[in-house]
């Protein structure tokens, strides 16, 4: 995998490295054979509330969506410092789930189908994070 191509166009600082270290080891420890070329695409919340009206119908901001077809993860950093103070987690350690998160949907998983699919996603996303953490 090269490197991820990695956009912010928020105030918030992100470490680039850091990010790097979370989408290689999440290929790694999933097994992720069909993802190369990733975007991450870091935008405020009006951007990804735009965003995701658009391309799934819901009119509201989120912490990251994913779109498969381009390989390209949307994050908005500032809800992902909402929900680590919420969970009273490192911002670091809920940006690394959120991308987690992003990068299993890129590779095929879906929770949103519920039951097994939901579970098996949650299982791969603990084990991921478990091992950067």
């Amino acid at each position: 995998m090269s490197m991820p191509a990695i956009t912010n166009l928020t105030k918030s600082r992100i470490n680039n490295k850091l990010l790097t270290r979370i989408i290689k080891k999440a290929i790694d420890v999933a097994d992720i054979k069909n993802i190369s070329d990733i975007s991450i695409v870091l935008v405020d919340e009006k951007k990804i509330k735009q965003v995701n009206r658009k391309y799934r119908g819901k009119n509201k901001s989120t912490d990251v969506l994913s779109f498969g077809d381009l390989n390209e993860i949307f994050i908005c950093p500032k809800i992902v410092k909402k929900q680590a103070k919420k969970l009273d987690v490192p911002f670091k350690n809920e940006l690394a789930r959120v991308t987690i998160h992003g990068m299993l949907h890129l590779a095929g998983y879906d929770h949103e189908k519920g039951g097994q699919e939901a579970e098996k996603m949650r299982k791969a996303e603990e084990k991921i994070l478990t091992r950067i953490l």
